[in-house]
């Protein structure tokens, strides 16, 4: 495991991406740097909740302080698009110390897929882990392969956990109600399903009982690899998912809608196969933005404090492929890209501070080093 704070040694690193990033509205901090940083939480403290792909929970300090290791992870899938991925806190953490993880599990034969804990932190002065841990829901089928487990998680008012669960690069579960691949859903803190979610009685409890109750959780479906969602500051969910070949898409999530993958995209298969677009089949529900040539998104925010003023009510997208962090502006239930800041780097994540400040972690890669960065205006 390589973690380090960033010391005078990235001196020549910072100069060269601040020059870079001369014409960015914001000032860029680095604060330390991760192995293959997937998430981060913030504490009530200050501290971060900061996860690594192959395994690691770390606690750091808003310093660049490693501060904490914490043990008791579950194992983890790692390979290719697996490891373990998000963190987030129950929305009582300061009460019952609550922190669910998702991660790729390993299955038999060799299949994996995406599940969630729910578990205690608990620190000493020395130490740091997770107690009780338990799992609360899992990705159903289990399938073979590296990619597309989605796993995003996040908390609304009332206290019930979404989960953005991607189609594991199999197509058709995203259409398959006996499969809770390719879809969002909804579920109580505890991983059992609301009572009036939409899909809860269809089509039997039989049916239910023999695919382990996978309809009701269901939100939405017809995704591919959604990798960002979140509410904005009116109270509607949004999420953004990676298309296939083009067609990147941001949706307003709407109770029971269809979005149409695999059947429709505003992409194309790999290899040129084509998809029909949107506007061919009306029934199912269109993109609010799409994105050719793709900007890969990692993650999705709404800003909410005062620091960047223009910007509150603003969706913030982690970009990937496209190295930046990409500004989408809503109108209702519109929305259009406003503006695109580079980043010289694959983004993962972006999570807006207490006070307003951005904290923004790297993807690493060839050209990314897995950095934590700190975003503030330049004024």
């Amino acid at each position: 495991m390589r973690i380090r704070s960033l010391t005078i040694a990235f001196g020549l690193l910072v100069g060269a991406t601040a020059q870079a990033q001369t014409n960015l509205p914001f000032k860029v901090e680095p604060i330390a740097s991760f192995d293959e940083p997937w998430a981060l939480a913030l504490l009530p403290d200050g501290r971060m909740l900061v996860t690594e792909k192959k395994g690691n929970l770390l606690i750091v300090t808003q310093q660049g302080e490693i501060a904490r290791k914490v043990s008791g992870v579950p194992n983890v899938d790692y390979g290719g698009q697996g490891g373990l991925a998000d963190v987030a806190l129950h929305p009582q953490f300061a009460q019952n110390r609550l922190v669910y993880l998702s991660f790729a599990e390993g299955g038999p034969g060799g299949t994996r897929g995406a599940a969630v804990v729910r578990c205690v932190l608990e620190e000493s002065e020395d130490d740091a882990r997770l107690s009780n841990v338990e799992i609360v829901w899992r990705q159903y089928p289990k399938m073979f392969g590296f990619g597309h487990y989605g796993h995003r998680l996040l908390f609304d008012g009332k206290g019930h956990l979404w989960i953005s669960s991607g189609d594991r690069q199999k197509f058709t579960p995203a259409q398959d109600m006996q499969a809770n691949l390719g879809k969002i859903l909804r579920l109580q803190d505890d991983g059992s399903t609301p009572k009036d979610n939409p899909f809860v009685d269809y089509p039997s409890q039989e049916a239910l009982a023999d695919d382990g109750g996978v309809y009701g959780e269901v939100w939405t479906l017809g995704h591919r690899n959604p990798l960002g969602i979140a509410f904005d500051l009116d109270g509607r969910l949004w999420e953004v998912e990676m298309g296939p070949e083009g067609g990147d898409e941001m949706n307003l999530l709407k109770r029971g809608a269809n979005y149409g993958y695999p059947i429709v995209s505003n992409g194309d298969h790999y290899g040129g196969r084509k998809i029909p677009d949107h506007d061919t089949r009306p029934e199912f529900q269109a993109p609010a933005v799409t994105w050719t040539p793709v900007i890969s998104p990692g993650n999705l925010m709404f800003y909410r404090g005062n620091l960047f003023p223009d910007w509150r009510g603003d969706a913030l997208i982690a970009g990937l492929s496209a190295k930046a962090i990409i500004r989408v502006e809503l109108q209702g239930e519109s929305a259009r890209e406003a503006e695109r800041y580079p980043m010289n780097a694959r983004i993962r994540s972006v999570v807006e501070g207490p006070d307003g400040a951005l904290w923004v972690l790297e993807d690493e890669r060839a050209e990314s080093q897995g950095r934590l960065l700190k975003l503030t205006p330049k004024n």
